[in-house]
Parts: structure tokens; C-alpha cells; sequence
């Protein structure tokens, strides 16, 4: 399972981009069909339901247990089972191989060095998945599409594609541009089959979130780094903080606990009982 930390990688990350400044709003809870995001494949959208802003929520990508008083919201890997009467959210790893199954993936679709060697993320042991062509782009969004089925076979509303950002680490091979493009072909997979899809992280490219078929957005930090109104101004208050330290929790709940899903877990968000665990709330 890759667990995002925006802490340790913070210091290979691109400058950030144009963030978008216009005032946040409120944005229906309730989205119809309409047209497919420019570079999405085309399919039939149905109607999707994002989740309600500013509820409890809880984080349980590292193991599952029985939600807290008060969450409404929940996300959980895709091998996972839904949480009976809350909101799910359905964590997949779409922009990175999972540790060790480099062997599930075409060996063209693994990201390769000059000298024909996979390029890793070597923070978490993940392959770095080739997203440069629009070809290899449709052949990794049909694997991660099936995983996307599996979600919505199972009862989740909303799916949390993680790794957005791996292009920031490996600027000499990746853009921005080709993020959004794969990115906009899971939307539109989400959305055909009935699901929510979130922006995990990537403040840099917030601000062309609704553009690329996202939206809400899942972000790690933001109050750390005191970027939570990079994604407050394009999905106004659907926007679920997930913090790991003190004082992240604290920046995040005096400047956002009326408005935003804010949570701090430890880092390994581990499940409740296990040694470590931690879950705090504003």
C-alpha cells in the first residue's frame, strides 16, 4: 500500500503552479451527467454523490476497524469492504505500482532510466508507472479502471487515486500536462460507473481540478503547510484534511475546522487497537 507523505517529499516537489484565487464557494453535494473532461475516453456518466462536506471523517487506508462516533465519511483501500452506514471512499494507487508487483504490470508500462532500468520511487519501493503516451496512458486506465469497477461493485461512493503528484519527483520524465490527461481518464471511468472521484494532493494543479473531471479533494498536510485554500478555492468546501502531527491538526482546525472533514492520524495510519495508532479530531 503507498501512504502518501507530503513531509517527506515536500523537498522534490516542483514549485507550485498558478493556484486558482477566486472566492471559495459551495458546491452541490449532488452531480448530474454531463459532458466528459477533455482527454477522458468516452462513456455514459451517471449521476455520483460527493461526500458531505465538513462531516467526520476518518482514515483507514492501513487497515480497517469500526468507524468512531460521529464519522460519516471513510476512506479505505479498494481491496477493502465498505463501512456499513458512512460515505466510502475508495483509496487505489494509480500512478505507482503497489511494493514488489512490478510483475502485475507490462514491463513497458513500468517508467524506464536512459539506461532501460525501472524507475522507482525509491521513498516507498513503488515503480513509477509510464503515463507519457496517450496509448500506455489508456492501457494503465483500463488496469486501474477494473480496480475502479471492483469500488463501485462493492458499495464505495468515491474513488481516491493516490500519486497525483509523482510527476513533481520525476520532472525529467513526467509533465503536469500528461497527470492531468490519466488523470481525466479515471474521472471519467469514476463517473461512468456511478462514483465521486477526489484530487489526492498536488496543490500545483488545484486550481485545474473541475477542469480535469475531479471533484473534491483528499489533502494530506494542507494545514502543515498552510495550503488548504489552494483547494478550498476550486472545490469550495469539499475538502477532507488528513493531518499527522500536533501542530498540524491545530493550524488546520483554527483556520478550517467550521468548514472542512479534518483529521489527524499517525503516520502509518494504522488500525484502531494496533500499537501507534492515533486519531484525533478538531
Amino acid at each position: 500500500m503507498s501512504v502518501h507523505r507530503v513531509l517527506s517529499r515536500r523537498a522534490t516537489a516542483t514549485a507550485l503552479l498558478a493556484a486558482g484565487t477566486a472566492a471559495c464557494l459551495l458546491f452541490p453535494t449532488t452531480a448530474t451527467a454531463g459532458t466528459a473532461p477533455s482527454g477522458a475516453a468516452s462513456a455514459e456518466p451517471a449521476a455520483y454523490t460527493l461526500p458531505p462536506a465538513g462531516a467526520g471523517v476518518d482514515y483507514q487506508i492501513g487497515g480497517v476497524y469500526t468507524p468512531p462516533a460521529g464519522v460519516k465519511v471513510v476512506s479505505r483501500d479498494h481491496t477493502a469492504s465498505p463501512a456499513p452506514g458512512v460515505y466510502n471512499i475508495c483509496y487505489v494507487n494509480a500512478f505507482q505500482a503497489q511494493p514488489g508487483a512490478e510483475g502485475d504490470w507490462d514491463a513497458d508500462l513500468l517508467l524506464r532510466d536512459a539506461g532501460g532500468k525501472v524507475v522507482y520511487d525509491g521513498a516507498w519501493g513503488e515503480a513509477v508507472l509510464d503515463i507519457r503516451t496517450a496509448d500506455k496512458r489508456q492501457r494503465i486506465a483500463a488496469k486501474v479502471g477494473g480496480w475502479i469497477n471492483g469500488c463501485a461493485d462493492k458499495g464505495f461512493k468515491a474513488v481516491e487515486p493516490d500519486n497525483y503528484d509523482t510527476f513533481t519527483r520525476f520532472s525529467e520524465y513526467l509533465t503536469a500536462n500528461q497527470a492531468k490527461a490519466f488523470i481525466s481518464l479515471l474521472a471519467d471511468r469514476s463517473h461512468s460507473r456511478g462514483l465521486a472521484i477526489a484530487q489526492k494532493n498536488t496543490s500545483e494543479l488545484a486550481s485545474s481540478g473541475k477542469e480535469s473531471g475531479l471533484d473534491f479533494a483528499v489533502a494530506e498536510e494542507c494545514g502543515t503547510w498552510e495550503e488548504c485554500d489552494s483547494y478550498t478555492a476550486e472545490y469550495g468546501n469539499n475538502v477532507i484534511v488528513i493531518e499527522y502531527s500536533a501542530g498540524g491538526l491545530s493550524k488546520a482546525c483554527a483556520s478550517w475546522g467550521d468548514s472542512l472533514s479534518i483529521v489527524r492520524r499517525d503516520v502509518e495510519v494504522k488500525p484502531q487497537g494496533a500499537s501507534g495508532y492515533l486519531r484525533q479530531t478538531c
